[in-house]
């Protein structure tokens, strides 16, 4: 080969070579990212060539997909119920994305994952149409739906868990929004979505108030504070006198730690204290404890730490580095301690359940179009935030609180329900109206098959009328009733 043969055969190689590189660098290097571009309208267009998989509860789809007579994207998203179900399934919008397990198990839905490389490799030879697999979730269609008719048309939210598994039952949230009226891409979708935005409606339909919500959680924090004064060996026995003087003064300060209507709560017991909702009892507890070891075992429950179930819900707060009288006030859920639905239900459970605490998740199982299993979500330990004896100590203490205290509202004929209320204060100078809280177990033979904790945010009603006892604790009884029924 002469030479100016040669370097044009060299010159040709090395252009070659540089396309290789570059589609090997589109390829294997930034695939993930141009698939995720908002730009790549290929992948939307993908996305909803087919049916997509669909999401199950109790054995039932509570999604579908619709043929419509856009030609690019040849299929929507539908909802049965959508309101109901909008805090477990979230969205897949065809403009707005998708959000919850639509967007986490987008790649199973749609049949992308690469574990469906099989199904769509055989749907290849066989012409059958590519169909996305199913998610199936732990959720209970009858405690969900007690939940969501319970609060109605208040704002709140409900949690519940079987406090053996950690199986999420029910995740309610109100006001709501359904899914369906902007899963197309007409100008009417446009105008659903953006009528749910904050801009147009204050009260944020669209929030997930169960998971990303976080609420100052009142007296129901006191049942975390009894488990650290047990755990820490501040209080050996809750019905012997506790050294509660009354007034309390908070440390540090001249001013002393009311509790409501004046109730006797001078050197009452823990069990007393629980059932009246002491709140100086409770305070003075939790700087008895300290600051340090109040802490520890807030995050033991899962405190200060976003939880992943797999949707994200927010972390729930117990603050650091605070005095003593900021410690009392953190110690009856006040101050700027906060917490989701999920956090608290989370609390309960663990007390339920001698002790343990279970990680909550709500995807049970992941299957291909042919219902082959992919994925299984097995029980997971998440922490020990007390010992049994002090977890039956406490349960003992709650069930008090429901016999004949302030939770006779949750009473169940022939269960054993444990509980604590909650009304939190909120707002500046505690101008606005309380939270209504309410957090329980029920227990059936022994065993607890669900903990519920449940938050209303009733703006709309007499201050005097708010109460945990008589807003949540009604709606906490429907859930754990429907779970028990179906047990």
């Amino acid at each position: 080969m002469n030479k100016p043969l040669r370097r044009i055969a060299i010159f040709c190689g090395l252009l070659i070579l540089a396309l290789l590189v570059r589609v090997n660098w589109l390829q294997y290097v930034k695939a993930d990212e141009l698939n995720a571009s908002e730009y790549n309208k290929r992948v939307d267009i993908e996305r909803y060539k087919s049916e997509r998989g669909n999401i199950i509860v109790d054995g039932k789809p509570i999604t579908g997909s619709a043929k419509t007579d856009d030609t690019l994207f040849t299929y929507k998203r539908t909802y049965t119920n959508g309101p109901m179900w909008a805090p477990v399934t979230g969205y897949a919008s065809q403009v707005f994305g998708a959000s919850q397990i639509e967007n986490l198990e987008d790649g199973v839905l749609t049949g992308n994952d690469d574990r469906l490389f099989f199904d769509r490799t055989l749907g290849m030879f066989t012409g059958e149409e590519k169909k996305g697999g199913n998610v199936v979730t732990t959720l209970n269609g009858a405690a969900q739906k007690a939940a969501f008719e319970g609060l109605g048309d208040k704002k709140g939210a409900v949690a519940a868990i079987d406090p053996q598994t950690g199986k999420i039952l029910a995740l309610a949230s109100t006001p709501s929004y359904d899914p369906s009226t902007f899963a197309g891409r007409k100008n009417a979708d446009s105008k659903a979505y953006n009528a749910l935005q904050p801009k147009s409606d204050p009260d944020n339909p669209m929030l997930n108030r169960a998971l990303r919500e976080t609420y100052p959680p009142g007296s129901t924090f006191k049942v975390l504070t009894a488990a650290a004064g047990l755990e820490h060996g501040v209080i050996k026995d809750v019905d012997a006198k506790t050294d509660s003087p009354l007034p309390w003064i908070m440390p540090g300060t001249t001013t002393p730690l009311p509790n409501e209507n004046n109730i006797p709560c001078k050197d009452v017991s823990l069990r007393e204290a629980l059932r009246m909702s002491c709140n100086s009892v409770f305070g003075k507890l939790g700087t008895d404890v300290g600051a340090d070891k109040m802490l520890e075992t807030a995050k033991k429950f899962g405190f200060n730490e976003e939880q992943f179930i797999p949707v994200r819900a927010n972390a729930s707060f117990f603050p650091e580095d605070i005095n003593a009288s900021q410690t009392a006030l953190s110690s009856i859920g006040q101050f700027d301690t906060r917490a989701t639905p999920l956090q608290m239900a989370m609390l309960a459970a663990a007390v339920a359940n001698d002790g343990k605490l279970m990680k909550p998740y709500m995807i049970d199982r992941l299957e291909t179009p042919g219902v082959d299993v992919l994925e299984k979500t097995e029980p997971e330990e998440q922490s020990r935030p007390l010992s049994q004896e002090h977890a039956q100590m406490l349960q003992s203490i709650m069930e008090t609180v429901v016999e004949k205290g302030t939770g006779t509202n949750a009473k169940i004929p022939g269960v054993t329900v444990g509980g604590k209320t909650g009304t939190a204060q909120h707002g500046e100078n505690n101008s606005k109206n309380p939270y209504a809280w309410f957090i329980s177990y029920a227990k059936v033979n022994g065993g607890s098959p669900v903990a519920v904790a449940v938050v209303v945010e009733d703006s709309g009603a007499n201050r005097d009328d708010i109460s945990g006892g008589g807003l949540a604790a009604p709606i906490a009884k429907s859930v754990m009733q429907a779970v028990v029924d179906k047990k």
